[in-house]
């Protein structure tokens, strides 16, 4: 009996500990969606390290960020209130609007962007 109190406990635990990330990343998603005109996203689960949840905004700005879990990466995007899409393709990854930067990073040293190594 006292094992499944136990175990009881713990799940709450759990389940507290994953409303509060949820809650969380809500806010960061709310605080990207507000800075970039709105946003739209897509889950990708990454295996044990949990899911990344992509943010395309609406002037073309992107991030993302890490989830614990697919489940907790789910419950922040509802609560952010953003429009979700299953795959990152056609018209939402037309959207991306990469500069100079992320171009030379996707190259390194093919063109002469930074290098990887010290």
């Amino acid at each position: 009996m006292a094992e499944t109190a136990e175990t009881q406990v713990e799940s709450g635990k759990r389940a507290a500990r994953a409303e509060r990330r949820a809650a969380k990343l809500a806010k960061e998603i709310g605080a990207f969606s507000k800075a970039h005109g709105g946003a739209e996203g897509q889950l990708a689960y990454i295996g044990q390290r949990g899911a990344r949840i992509v943010l395309v905004g609406e002037d073309g700005g992107w991030g993302d960020l890490v989830a614990p879990s697919y489940e907790v990466a789910e419950s922040a995007t509802r609560k952010a209130g953003i429009t979700m899409h299953e795959s990152f393709d056609g018209e939402f990854a037309a959207k991306v609007r990469t500069g100079p930067y992320e171009w030379t990073r996707m190259a390194g040293i093919q063109i002469g962007g930074p290098s990887d190594r010290a």
